[in-house]
């Protein structure tokens, strides 16, 4: 068996509330998404990733200081040692590597240094629940681009990026609903309670390219709303979008969601993430909050479940095909990616709902094809 590894891709934020880790942070996103806007050259996009993080980075140093720095990478760097944990337990030799898009350790010092250790099959696994472009797309284009930068022509390379129909992650999602529900002494069905789903934005002209991200989420609330007892019309839907450029964004925005919703008290559910980090702590549980609050509105928040144990045997199951090369026995089906159309990069999305993963308990029955092991093109 090759020396293979798994790397581990997720956003990263910046350890330390201070202007010298935070705005190179927000240049990197903001260079990478650098074709919202239109600019003739390079230089004019360094420039204006200059001039939008230096006029952000005030106010994100400001929610970093509210809640007391972000734990995003600390999470995701105890998501990979048990990661590695449980495939010594399941007796595959592979060493998993932490790797961040916008903060250290970035992706490209990671694959370099897979590389010294002599790494021969690399596997790319984004830690976002639902694929988009400048998440699990641009995670993974990441990892390809470091290894070109490199001339490391020998490594297999490989990805994963939409995972979300995975049925025990479903089953995780709806618990952390029903643990917030019991705690607080609530019942989703009673008049003047509302569930409300909060999902991370993404700007409409990813959407206009081809990112199915949006379908994705209605998917996804759709289906941990049938595991709690609700159908679309009982719940909410709302995008935590970020203006920083003026283009258009995916709608309805979450603060016209409680502006709106007809409730005496909401549950706040954050659809999009795995780590708790500014866009939880600051955005819903600060900022949404005391919109909520404002109108008179009792307002829980379902904590992401990054520390639930069952999150690590999903990561586990979703990588376990590519690594052992058979199919997967949990029946889950893998397609080619359509949002990243590589030989190399294969997701559960691509074919039909009822073929790519089995139905969580609780959810309407479907038919489940037999497992399709992942391989290169």
């Amino acid at each position: 068996m090759k020396k293979t590894a798994v790397i581990t891709l997720n956003f990263g934020e910046p350890r330390s509330p201070v202007r010298e880790h935070v705005e190179p942070f927000l240049e990197r996103i903001f260079y990478q998404n650098s074709s919202l806007e239109a600019a003739e050259t390079d230089e004019e996009r360094r420039a204006r990733s200059r001039q939008l993080a230096q006029r952000r980075a005030p106010g994100l140093m400001e929610e970093y200081e509210a809640i007391g720095g972000s734990p995003l990478n600390d999470q995701a760097d105890a998501h990979a040692r048990n990661l590695g944990l449980e495939f010594i337990r399941r007796d595959l030799p592979v060493h998993v590597y932490s790797a961040y898009q916008y903060t250290a350790p970035l992706v490209a010092d990671v694959v370099k240094k897979a590389r010294a250790d002599g790494v021969e099959r690399l596997i790319g696994l984004p830690v976002y629940p639902l694929c988009g472009f400048s998440t699990n797309v641009g995670a993974l284009n990441d990892v390809q681009a470091a290894i070109d930068e490199l001339g490391w022509t020998d490594v297999e390379f490989e990805g994963i990026t939409g995972w979300h129909r995975h049925p025990l992650y479903l089953e995780l999602r709806a618990d952390a609903i029903r643990q917030t529900v019991k705690e607080a002494g609530l019942n989703l069905s009673a008049p003047g309670t509302r569930l409300v789903f909060s999902a991370h934005g993404t700007p409409k002209k990813y959407l206009d390219e081809g990112s199915r991200y949006a379908e994705y989420v209605d998917e996804f609330c759709r289906e941990v709303g049938q595991l709690v007892g609700m159908e679309p019309a009982d719940y909410e839907l709302g995008f935590q979008n970020h203006s920083n450029r003026g283009v258009e964004w995916t709608q309805p925005d979450i603060d016209a969601v409680i502006a709106a919703v007809e409730a005496d008290t909401v549950v706040v559910d954050p659809v999009s993430f795995m780590h708790e980090q500014s866009e939880t702590l600051a955005e819903l549980d600060h900022e949404l909050r005391e919109e909520a609050e404002e109108r008179g509105l009792a307002f829980h928040r379902v904590p992401v479940p990054h520390d639930d144990p069952r999150f690590i045997t999903v990561l586990a199951d979703l990588m376990e095909p590519f690594i052992t090369g058979q199919d997967s026995p949990l029946g889950l089906r893998y397609g080619r990616c359509r949002c990243r159309p590589e030989d190399n990069t294969l997701c559960l999305n691509s074919l039909p709902r009822t073929e790519a993963a089995p139905r969580p308990t609780g959810a309407d029955e479907g038919a489940s094809a037999g497992a399709s092991a992942p391989s290169p093109g």
